[in-house]
């Protein structure tokens, strides 16, 4: 009984988005006789207008049902991404149509208010029953594309039920035209006319707007914040790199990039990314989410290679001052040089551009490299102090009181800078370093402030 009853049902078998598409055309169908009868009946250009309003509504109703029916296939090979923006040019076709008809009925409008052609409109009584009744329609049409819009997501459907809004707000304006033509005024007709044009020429224009924005990949407002409010609330968190979203149908595609630590295992990845997905599927139900995970930057390592790099240039003798800078996404490395001081400008420059191309092979998620260029300081000379007894005394006793030990080594030298003192002090072998430089650095500190004049202390500890 299944079987053979089924001719008596073609509707059960049709998807519900084109079932409401066809109601909507056999809706347009009937409007189109009422209205176009009655205005032809009794001259009314306003009539007749909605008239043709409801003719594009037609095309329009028949494209919805056609490309639905396309946009409700799965994706296949050609087609990866589904048919859903067969919707958006179906609903684009739509829009044309409108501004067509609209700027048609604008220019017959115009043409009687000015006085062109004489407006010979007589409102009758069965007028005022169609209106009446294709207001009728306009509303409950109205009312049924837009909450299956919404319950689908469909564009095409979206758009049928602005194209009915506006039917319904023309409908008013013919109802008032004709209003005042019974109360003597003739010319009002075409000025309902015309307000209808021009709503039609404003909902076409938003319409071709907003799909036109989703054929040419605008990312979907809306959605993209839902997706990065989304990603923020997972627990425990990750790092959002990058997000690119696009719009096919009521469908939403996500191209998701994360970040994770270095060191993270494949599996700590993984996890993360499905906790992305399932985040993203919450907040926007259907959508497609592809992510992709990374390992986040370890500036520490990129630090060191570059400047293992560097220094494996030739003529660079010192390396130092290397940072790692995040500048717009892009990274970025300074670091200072220092080059033989007899090396011409020329030169100089030549070696720094090696170590930028070096640093560039070396690191390649280096984006740019800045260099400071400094000539290398040449050994200057030194001699002992002829006579350095008060020195040698003020020396030995800061080392007593500090650690209760005598001084390993000591000397003065005289350089260029002023006098220097090196001395090696004895600690125990079990001392953490962080305790034996405290202790140097608490010696070098007691000298300087006893003699000023010393211009430096280079404190060797060893066990």
């Amino acid at each position: 009984m299944g079987r053979s009853g089924g001719p008596f049902c073609f509707t059960c078998r049709v998807h519900p988005q084109r079932r409401t598409a066809l109601v909507s055309v056999v809706a347009a169908i009937a409007l189109i006789a009422l209205k176009l009868g009655a205005g032809l009946a009794s001259h009314s250009l306003g009539l007749v207008s909605e008239a043709a309003h409801s003719g594009t509504d037609l095309i329009a109703a028949l494209l919805t049902f056609f490309t639905v029916g396309v946009a409700v296939r799965p994706a296949d090979v050609a087609h990866q991404y589904g048919h859903g923006k067969a919707e958006h040019l179906g609903a684009l076709a739509e829009a044309a149509i409108l501004v067509l008809a609209s700027c048609f009925i604008a220019w017959r409008a115009i043409t009687h208010l000015v006085g062109r052609t004489e407006a010979t409109v007589d409102a009758t009584w069965y007028a005022f029953v169609v209106i009446g009744l294709v207001i009728a329609i306009d509303l409950s049409r109205t009312i049924v594309s837009r909450r299956a819009s919404r319950r689908y997501g469909s564009a095409a459907l979206a758009a049928n039920a602005l194209h009915f809004g506006s039917d319904l707000a023309g409908s008013g304006a013919v109802l008032f035209g004709l209003l005042l033509v019974r109360a003597g005024h003739p010319r009002a007709d075409s000025a309902a006319a015309l307000f209808v044009a021009v709503l039609v020429l404003l909902a076409a224009t938003r319409l071709m707007k907003r799909n036109v924005d989703v054929l040419m990949d605008r990312a979907p407002g809306d959605a993209e914040d839902a997706a990065r409010e989304a990603i923020a609330g997972i627990e425990p968190a990750v790092t959002l790199d990058r997000l690119r979203m696009r719009q096919s149908g009521s469908r939403q595609f996500a191209d998701v990039v994360i970040t994770v630590p270095p060191g993270a295992a494949v599996g700590q990845g993984h996890a993360a990314a499905d906790r992305v997905e399932a985040a993203l599927h919450d907040a926007l139900p259907g959508s497609d989410v592809v992510v992709h995970v990374e390992p986040a930057r370890d500036e520490e390592a990129i630090r060191d290679r570059a400047h293992a790099a560097a220094l494996g240039v030739p003529r660079v003798r010192e390396v130092h001052n290397v940072r790692v800078l995040d500048v717009g996404g892009r990274t970025t490395v300074s670091l200072h040089l220092k080059l033989p001081g007899e090396l011409t400008l020329e030169e100089a420059h030549e070696t720094a551009n090696q170590v930028e191309d070096a640093i560039a092979g070396t690191v390649p998620e280096v984006d740019s490299v800045q260099t400071h260029l400094e000539p290398l300081r040449e050994a200057g000379q030194g001699r002992r102090l002829a006579d350095d007894s008060a020195e040698r005394s003020l020396v030995m006793q800061i080392v007593r009181e500090t650690t209760g030990q005598e001084v390993r080594d000591l000397r003065f030298l005289r350089t260029e800078d002023g006098v220097v003192a090196y001395l090696t002090l004895g600690l125990e072998g079990g001392s953490r370093l962080a305790d034996a430089h405290a202790r140097a650095s608490e010696i070098e500190e007691r000298i300087r402030r006893a003699r000023p004049d010393i211009a430096d202390v280079v404190v060797h500890t060893e066990p």
